[in-house]
């Protein structure tokens, strides 16, 4: 016969560990499974960010994310001080580079206190320049406390404590099926069948496909965009002492072409945000069939085109030339040259879209019979992964009961 586990989490990215690791928990002695489809944890949108960990400003007060990111990034560097996991607080700048863009950092600003950001500042261009000589702008909000980290090794010590709390974790076990039986779930995988009380999806980039292997139907569809970036040229990255955002486009979840820090004293610059033709599409011709007829197919993503083609277009031309990727990133860096930049790898974002094409702003977790399904959480949730476990927990915990 099979194993049968109290609960069975679909994903090993950051959000399916952090949540595998809050259950046993909550649950010492729980018999829990985690399966993911790679050979390695971590492979996709975790290990493929720009490590930050965020504020909690750009977001609507009483969202999820919101309230989430600001309580996850307090427990991530808790995390981490309790493991000896290196991070670093370089500290960031929103930038406002004309008076136009004046107002919406004002909304940022407002947002970031009304989130309870620690320290949020505002900045003059004197005061900008005093943080950072190399950096244009008429105005700018400072976050002293924001930090960068390497969250593969995030995901490595919650997969440890998963398994020195009892629980077991499966690579490459894709999840090709899933059914209602006994009461439970049986997932079918090249292994085999393991048969669960309960299902948590936390399937990333593949999450609305498992949700619907489950007999769920949301009716979001996930949306790959890849984001592309560039590495500033050793000589050059003190360009930026910490990391430099613009003014975000309060239409788009995207945060336009910034600079951040790594932890060996690095710059990168990026990234785009444009359409992907495969959800693991990390180079320009990676493309999937099938991935593009599901896109195609879904009534919402010709809505999403139709409202943002000219923003899309832009993205696509930041993609094909470098210099107008350059164009971009010295708006922030004017003394920025080509020669300064060198290409980097790229990451794939998980972007739900609703059936009327609106790109969907906040996490989306939802229950349905035996199940959790996180259908959407792309950034800040590397950031929140330790609050949206918490969140998820409480929820499954829920389903348990009622199941």
């Amino acid at each position: 016969m099979p194993p049968r586990y109290d609960v069975v989490v679909v994903g090993g990215g950051i959000i399916g560990l952090a949540t595998a690791r809050t259950l046993l928990q909550r649950h010492p002695g729980l018999r829990l499974l985690l399966l993911e489809k790679e050979s390695r944890l971590a492979s996709h949108q975790t290990g493929r960010n720009s490590g930050v960990i965020h504020s909690g400003i750009y977001y609507r007060p009483g969202s999820l994310k919101a309230s989430l990111c600001v309580r996850g990034g307090r427990l991530l560097t808790e995390f981490c001080d309790a493991r000896r996991i290196p991070y670093r607080r370089c500290g960031k700048v929103i930038v406002a580079v004309s008076a136009e863009e004046a107002p919406r950092l004002d909304t940022l600003f407002e947002r970031g206190r009304a989130n309870g950001v620690p320290g949020v500042a505002r900045l003059d261009a004197q005061q900008l320049r005093a943080v950072e000589p190399n950096v244009q702008g008429v105005a700018a909000i400072h976050l002293p406390q924001v930090a960068i980290v390497d969250y593969t090794v995030v995901a490595g010590a919650l997969a440890d404590e998963i398994r020195q709390s009892g629980g077991a974790i499966l690579t490459g076990a894709a999840v090709r099926a899933a059914r209602r039986a006994s009461g439970g779930w049986a997932l079918s995988t090249r292994d085999g069948t393991h048969q669960a009380s309960c299902l948590v999806n936390c399937g990333g980039l593949h999450a609305d496909r498992v949700a619907r292997m489950a007999g769920d139907r949301c009716g979001v569809q996930l949306i790959p965009f890849r984001g592309e970036y560039y590495d500033v040229v050793p000589s050059r990255a003190s360009l930026v002492n910490g990391l430099v955002y613009p003014v975000p486009d309060p239409a788009l979840p995207f945060l336009g072409v910034h600079f951040t820090k790594t932890l060996s004293g690095g710059t990168h610059a990026g990234p785009n945000a444009v359409l992907a033709w495969k959800r693991e599409g990390y180079r320009r011709r990676d493309i999937s069939l099938r991935d593009c007829l599901e896109m195609c197919a879904a009534p919402g993503f010709w809505r999403m085109a139709r409202r943002h083609w000219r923003a899309g277009l832009d993205e696509l031309s930041r993609s094909c030339s470098p210099r107008a990727f350059l164009r971009a990133a010295q708006r922030l860096v004017p003394s920025l040259q080509l020669s300064d930049l060198v290409p980097s790898r790229s990451g794939v974002r998980a972007q739900a879209v609703d059936p009327e094409g609106a790109l969907v702003d906040d996490f989306v977790l939802r229950e349905s019979e035996g199940a959790l399904h996180v259908y959407n959480a792309p950034s800040p949730a590397a950031t929140a992964c330790l609050a949206i476990a918490e969140t998820v927990a409480e929820r499954v915990d829920a389903v348990r009961l009622t199941s």
